[in-house]
């Protein structure tokens, strides 16, 4: 985030795309990782689990914690291109993979999305670019200090990522779990983690746009960026994930979507039924 503040990037620019890109960090090690180690189900059920996570769990705590009032337009506008980035990726797994051009084309609606977010973000009103300015931290460093943290982090990123597969393998293994349960649970709440903080921490501080915005952009990135970059090295196989587990990812996202489009907030009743949704689904892939 520093490092985009040097850029010239504003707050909003930075909250809409810098922090969702950063908290999805550890699922793209993760997959790319499991893909590399032919180990498909824990990859394609990170990325599944991981925005089952961000909508259920971590968003419905933080609704909980705080209402979730939702100021910016172009947050209501990423609930679309979330549902939408989705829909698009179960229509390349009606064949049970997805191939190196249908990462690429991912990839290339991820760049398109970056560029959109950009443009819009100038005709925010100020209420909200206050807001994400209070919100993000800035720049207080040295260009070399900024530097040497993103390559400090990327290296802990790719270690992290390979114990994480190898132990995520090795539990399966030892309780006769499948790779894909594993993958959309342990996995993915372990790499959900960057997003429960930066969400609930947002959520305390009544930046619900801040909150929000981060779930959306993160399952945004998850699915064109992880899945795309994750494709274009080594094509995925669904294996064992069921396609409940993809209509529930979808099924959760069209519900968030409602419910900012109902009264642009999500209530803490809201909060609830998605937190109770998420345990029984983790109540159902336990039983399955």
């Amino acid at each position: 985030m520093a490092l985009a503040s040097r850029l010239g990037l504003s707050s909003l620019a930075i909250g809409l795309t810098v922090v969702a890109f950063g908290t999805s960090a550890p699922e793209l090690a993760v997959s790319l990782n499991a893909a590399m180690n032919n180990a498909s189900d824990i990859s394609l059920g990170n990325v599944i689990g991981s925005n089952i996570a961000n909508i259920g769990l971590i968003l419905g705590l933080s609704a909980v914690i705080s209402p979730l009032v939702v100021q910016a337009k172009i947050i209501r506008m990423d609930a679309p291109i979330m549902i939408t980035s989705m829909l698009l990726a179960v229509v390349f797994l009606l064949d049970n993979q997805i191939s190196r051009l249908e990462g690429l084309i991912l990839a290339t609606a991820l760049i398109a999305y970056i560029a959109f977010t950009f443009l819009q973000a100038r005709k925010e009103p100020e209420l909200v670019q206050e807001e994400y300015l209070q919100g993000i931290p800035q720049s207080r460093g040295r260009l070399a200090i900024d530097l040497g943290l993103i390559f400090l982090g990327l290296g802990l990123l790719i270690a992290g990522g390979k114990l994480l597969v190898m132990a995520a393998v090795s539990i399966a293994l030892l309780f006769g779990m499948s790779e894909a349960v594993i993958g959309l649970t342990i996995v993915a709440l372990g790499t959900s983690l960057p997003e429960l903080t930066a969400t609930l921490v947002a959520a305390r501080r009544g930046y619900g746009d801040i909150a929000i915005g981060n779930i959306i952009g993160s399952n945004i990135f998850n699915v064109l960026g992880i899945l795309g970059i994750t494709a274009l090295i080594t094509p995925l196989q669904t294996g064992n994930i069921l396609w409940a587990d993809i209509i529930c990812m979808v099924l959760l996202c069209l519900l968030t979507y409602l419910f900012l489009f109902s009264r642009s907030k999500v209530e803490r009743y809201e909060g609830i039924l998605l937190v109770l949704l998420y345990i029984a689904y983790c109540s159902w892939l336990i039983v399955r």
